[in-house]
Formats: structure tokens, sequence, C-alpha cells
């Protein structure tokens, strides 16, 4: 079942980082550019037609070839940046590799473009693969009841449950065909990427099995959207696992993450500008998402529904374009205030589901 069109990206709450955050890069490269930023390590950044307007993409020399680690939009314009790349930094050398991080259609989607351009390898998680093989084949399915069902459950009206399903299976229109056969990356593996090693961090909550990647020698983390500097990643409950709980895997991963990287890396995120401070801005993440939770938790002495609680997270106000991930994200906190024993659940005769403290 797909996910609810091509604007299920990283919306997320505006969550100001910490003033200890340095951003040592200064002005980000025009689309279109490449810009070295370490030794064979180039910042590349692509427009994007979404609420988040760009997205940082990486370029790495590879020896006789190159690697590329996320690939933007499948949409000529991005296209066209990439070609004026080819011509003006591969240096006459193919592009061997694409890694992608996860598989949303802003990472993932120009991946089969590029790999079927030059016969390269593409390297993904096995859930990031298999889920994004999913979501692409939704194209053209009409929406499934269990949607439906879903986003009734959460409160929508007629109206935007009409729009879901006109929407439906938007997934695939951004993303140019995949590969039908790809290499797997794991957690713990470690990559060699033009003589250096550059080890595999996986991570949860936003997507099923994210791959960051880190570079020690250089201290280089590339994060994906597992951390971004400015706003915190979209972590969003879909039909297809109504009951799921993945707040609590995003904030195990921030944990997991703490303990095992270093805070004296250049992270280098999907979104915003390269950063110092990884420590600060992890805890600074975890921090706020219990703080929402908390929020929410003081406001269901009496039953709400899910879109009911949108004032306790959102400090804007939630739009039809909005509507989709605000609902997921709100029923993962919900979802995860259940799974702590803090919030129960009660549905009525018309199949709307409200929550309750318990």
């Amino acid at each position: 079942m797909s996910m609810d069109g091509v604007e299920d990206q990283d919306i997320a709450n505006e969550r100001p980082a910490r003033p200890t955050l340095i951003y040592p890069l200064g002005d980000p490269p025009e689309a279109g550019v490449a810009r070295e930023i370490a030794p064979g390590v180039h910042w590349i950044r692509m427009p994007l037609p979404f609420a988040l307007k760009w997205i940082n993409l990486w370029l790495i020399e590879d020896g006789d070839g190159w690697t590329i680690v996320d690939t933007g939009v499948a949409l000529e314009e991005t296209r066209e940046h990439w070609r004026s790349i080819f011509e003006a930094t591969l240096k006459g050398k193919p592009v061997a590799r694409v890694i992608c991080t996860h598989m949303h259609p802003d990472h993932m989607g120009l991946a089969g473009w590029i790999c079927r351009k030059f016969g390269a390898e593409l390297w993904m998680s096995r859930l990031e693969y298999i889920t994004g093989r999913m979501l692409v084949a939704d194209t053209g399915r009409e929406a499934p009841e269990e949607g439906v069902k879903f986003y009734r459950a959460a409160g929508w009206d007629e109206d935007a449950l009409d729009s879901y399903k006109v929407r439906f299976g938007g997934f695939g229109k951004a993303v140019s065909r995949m590969p039908d056969a790809y290499h797997r990356i794991s957690d713990g593996d470690v990559i060699d990427i033009g003589g250096k090693p550059w080890r595999v961090i996986t991570g949860n909550g936003h997507c099923p099995e994210h791959a960051c990647l880190w570079q020690e020698e250089l201290k280089l983390f590339i994060s994906g959207d597992q951390v971004l500097p400015r706003i915190s990643s979209n972590v969003s409950v879909f039909p297809t696992e109504p009951d799921g709980d993945p707040l609590t895997d995003w904030i195990e991963s921030c944990k997991k993450l703490l303990e095992v990287m270093p805070n004296d890396v250049l992270v280098l995120p999907s979104h915003n500008e390269p950063f110092l401070g990884l420590h600060e801005r992890l805890h600074n993440l975890i921090e706020g998402h219990e703080k929402s939770l908390a929020r929410i938790l003081s406001r269901l002495g009496e039953p709400k529904r899910a879109i009911d609680i949108f004032v306790a997270m959102f400090a804007r106000k939630i739009g039809p374009d909005l509507l989709g991930m605000a609902t997921g994200e709100a029923i993962a906190h919900l979802n995860c205030l259940v799974g702590r024993g803090l919030v129960r659940r009660v549905r009525d005769e018309q199949g709307v589901t409200r929550y309750v403290a318990a």
C-alpha cells in the first residue's frame, strides 16, 4: 500500500537547532554544481517540488569511477542538473555505484536512471529496496479500503478521504524505473569508496532501514534524513501498519547514534546545511519528541481523535496539503503513548478512534 502521495517526505515539526550547532561550509552550492568539501567528496544540491525546497546529494571519487549517495526526484530539471555535473566533474570516469540512504523519492528518485546510464550498481538496505519496489508498484491502483478506514478512524471528513483516493499511488510518479537487482548493505558493513572505509550505520522510524555512512579519517557522517539540523524528520504511521510504533524506533535510533558516533564529525544531512554538533542535535531531537508526547498526554483527559491533537504538536496550521503527514505523525506519537501504557484507544460505531489517558 502506498504512502499518501509523493509529498510524504520530510515535512516535520520546526524545532530550532541549539545555538551550539556550527555550519562551517558557508553558502550551499548552486543547483547543477558539485563543490568539493573534503578530498574526493563533493556536495551537490538539487531543487525539490515539496515543502522542503532542496536536497543535499553526495558525489565521491572512487578509484576509476564515482559513487553517488542519493539522487534527487525524477524530474527533467534534476536530470539536466545531473548532466551538467557529469560533464563538468566526472573527469571522464563513470559512475560505478549509486547508494541510496532510503527509498523516499527525493533520495531514490533518479537511482534507476543513473544506474542505467552508466551500468552502475544500486546499493541499498534490504527493507528500503523492497519497500520502495512495493510503493512504486502501487502506481495506478485505486486507494485500498484499508487506507480509507485508517484515515476515517483518524477523524478525516469525506472531502479529505476523496482527496486521498485521488492522490493515492503518486509515489511512483517521482521515481524512475528501479533496477530489478541491487546490492544489499546492512548495519556495520564497511564500504570501500576511493580507498577509504565508510561504515554503514542504520536507523529506523523515518523509514524502515535508513542507511547512514561514516568515514572516520575524514570525520564525515552522511546522515541522510536520520539527523537534520533545523527540522525533525517526519516520523509517521501509515495504513499498512496502523498499530506500528515508529517513534519508539526513532528515539532508540537517536540513542544508538549517541553511543556509536563521536561528536567531532562534520554531519552531511540531506536537508539544511552541513553542521558540527551531532550529539547536541541528537539530544535536542529526543527531548523535542518527549516534550511533544508530554503535551499530547496532558490533553487526553477527555477522548480525542488523532486530528484533534495537531494543536499540541505543530506550530503551523495544518491545511489539506499537510494533512496526511500531520496525521501520520500524530498517530505515531499516540501509538508510542499506547505502547508505554499511558493511553488507550476507543473506537466508536462510525469507526472513528479516540485516545484517552489510561
